[in-house]
């Protein structure tokens, strides 16, 4: 047997029906009278009315395009904060939140969000559990969000904020800037102040980035060094030493001329042999010197010795001692010796002084007539010094120009997709 069905009427109807009286306009729609008589002993009721069907049709449209695009621009965003959090996996498992404030921020937006579906996954994703979860909620009754590394009741062995305060005073001020941190640690104990490790004076000052101040104070570096107008105006001469494999020592001597760079004698020796400077120089300048260049050294015993002197008294060359004599230093032939070294010496097995003598005349060729130096605009230390590359800026420049254009032609000529 079929349950029976009550059926419903509008209340305007009924509330039309009970206003004038007449039960006819009640049973010329299909209302039974026994219904429609009810509704005469009946009292009436206030009917409530959606405030929205009570708006005028546009502005209910208006409304709901609103709210579609409200939720769109909403929907956007939550599918680019979940992409955000695929990508950097945040796990408050595994992270402290220290600050009161941020923790309460999070849970305010985790009360907002309260009832909404997926809000519990969205939890777990960042790791934070319920029991987690929970704490939080109990310590922000008592407004105990803050906290630090550890409870001094379960950790009673750390330092108090009293000894911190000490040992960032002792460590920040002047009056002990000349003592390591280390040492500084253990007078802090014979003064009576902290008694702590020197470890965790220095895991405290990494801690809280505390900077001692010892902040030396350096003379002031020439802007630019000295500089050569011509060819074999000014030249350097050094010695460097190069340790082997099997723990013995070679010496590389050579010459290298201010204006062109270019590396103008070299030779490695087995020993140490001060004589060899004064052989370099005479190599150098031999058959086409028109005046006696200066040559910049440093103090060493190879630069001034009997044999040097000779080829200054005979007006071979005059020599500038480096620091002494003028105040800037030989660093010209120092640059060299590192990128001899780091670029290609230190990339091979330096077994013995042939192997370094056959890797310098190498890279001194490479040096002189294939890399270009930057402060030549693409010339190279040969060029430079024969005078052979006046053409070779224009050139470079002529032909960055040609590739701009070029690459520019070929790029606006592609079409992708989207252009098509």
């Amino acid at each position: 047997m079929s349950a029976r069905r009550n059926r419903t009427y509008d209340h305007r109807l009924v509330q039309l029906v009970q206003r004038t009286g007449d039960i006819d306009i009640a049973t010329r729609r299909g209302v039974p009278r026994s219904t429609a008589r009810g509704w005469m002993r009946q009292d009436r009721s206030g009917v409530v009315t959606d405030p929205l069907l009570e708006e005028a049709p546009a502005a209910l449209h208006a409304r709901i395009v609103r709210l579609e695009r409200r939720v769109r621009r909403l929907g956007a965003m939550l599918r680019v904060l979940l992409a955000l959090l695929r990508i950097l996996r945040p796990d408050l498992s595994r992270l402290r939140v220290p600050e009161g404030a941020d923790k309460r921020r999070l849970l305010r937006a985790i009360d907002r969000a309260r009832g909404m579906r997926g809000l519990q996954r969205m939890l777990v994703a960042i790791g934070l559990s319920s029991s987690r979860l929970s704490a939080w909620r109990r310590a922000a009754r008592g407004c105990e969000l803050d906290d630090t590394d550890s409870c001094p009741r379960f950790s009673p062995h750390a330092l108090t904020q009293r000894e911190i305060d000490d040992i960032e005073d002792m460590v920040t001020t002047p009056a002990y800037r000349h003592v390591p941190t280390g040492r500084l640690a253990l007078l802090a104990q014979r003064l009576g102040r902290v008694f702590a490790s020197p470890s965790t004076w220095h895991r405290l000052v990494r801690r809280f980035g505390w900077r001692r101040p010892r902040l030396r104070l350096h003379p002031a570096k020439p802007r630019s060094g000295i500089r050569a107008e011509k060819p074999d105006a000014l030249w350097h001469v050094d010695t460097s030493v190069i340790r082997l494999l099997d723990g013995t020592k070679a010496f590389v001597y050579a010459v290298i001329d201010n204006f062109s760079r270019r590396i103008l004698a070299w030779r490695v020796n087995v020993r140490f042999d001060p004589g060899v400077t004064a052989e370099l120089l005479a190599e150098a300048g031999a058959g086409r010197l028109d005046s006696a260049p200066e040559v910049m050294t440093d103090g060493g015993v190879e630069n001034v010795n009997g044999k040097v002197d000779a080829l200054i008294e005979q007006g071979a060359l005059r020599r500038i001692l480096a620091l002494v004599e003028v105040c800037f230093s030989n660093s010209l032939i120092e640059a060299w010796w590192r990128s001899l070294k780091h670029n290609w010496l230190f990339l091979h097995q330096l077994d013995s002084v042939a192997a370094v003598g056959r890797h310098v005349a190498f890279y001194v060729q490479e040096h002189n007539g294939t890399i270009p130096h930057s402060a030549f605009q693409g010339q190279t230390p040969d060029e430079m010094y024969f005078g052979r590359g006046d053409g070779v800026p224009d050139r470079l420049a002529e032909a960055r120009a040609l590739a701009r254009e070029r690459r520019m032609e070929e790029n606006r000529a592609r079409q992708c997709a989207v252009c098509a």
